[in-house]
């Protein structure tokens, strides 16, 4: 059989054993896991941002993030793998979260290295108990990595040289200063193995008291 093909010569050996990046955009598009040899595609579930803030980081995306990479809007992920089984009941949930939450508080708090990129770290403990009711509600459900708490943050950078990063990082942090971020929903998308395809948002529509 021919390789170039795309048909795998048959020489009697096992296949090569290959690693298993993760779904982070800090580890790239990352392997499908079992369940996506069957269709079905893990849910990452995103906080969305105001409509100013989102244009201001798309641009330093734009501007910073390699091209052949860049496939993704900015966003602030809460969950990275929710299985698929799980999207209609998590729906609702977002319905219930949307009516009876406020857009939470949230502060840029500091630009920060990745290594081989930037990001802008996010202070939201409003925003860590909205994820914590869901990782609540989806208890027995979650990765490894979904279980642990995130550090909020919006990347604008990675897969970059660690010099061409260091850069970046002098650069933004020179005329950064602490302020306020507009968090104004949830949103799901389904993971397919590149850009993310959307499956629903809801927006906060509960009042402060």
């Amino acid at each position: 059989m021919d390789i170039e093909k795309g048909r795998p010569v048959d020489d009697g050996k096992p296949p090569p054993q290959l690693p298993r990046p993760s779904l982070s955009e800090a580890d790239g598009p990352g392997f499908p896991p079992p369940y996506r040899t069957i269709g079905a595609a893990p849910i990452v579930v995103t906080a969305m941002m105001g409509a100013a803030d989102q244009r201001h980081f798309d641009a330093l995306r734009t501007a910073h993030f390699p091209p052949e990479r860049n496939y993704l809007p900015a966003h602030i992920t809460l969950f990275r793998q929710l299985p698929p089984s799980c999207l209609d009941e998590l729906g609702r949930l977002f319905c219930r979260i949307a009516a009876d939450t406020p857009p939470p508080a949230a502060v840029l708090r500091e630009v920060y290295s990745l290594g081989q990129g930037v990001a802008f770290r996010i202070e939201s403990p409003e925003l860590l108990a909205i994820r914590a009711r869901i990782a609540d509600h989806f208890a027995g459900m979650l990765t490894a990595q979904d279980r642990g708490v995130p550090r909020l943050h919006i990347t604008v950078q990675n897969k970059v040289a660690a010099a061409k990063a260091r850069a970046l990082l002098a650069a933004l942090a020179s005329e950064f200063r602490p302020r306020q971020l507009a968090i104004t929903g949830l949103a799901a998308h389904r993971y397919r193995g590149g850009p993310w395809d959307p499956a629903f948002t809801r927006s906060f529509r509960a009042s402060r008291r």
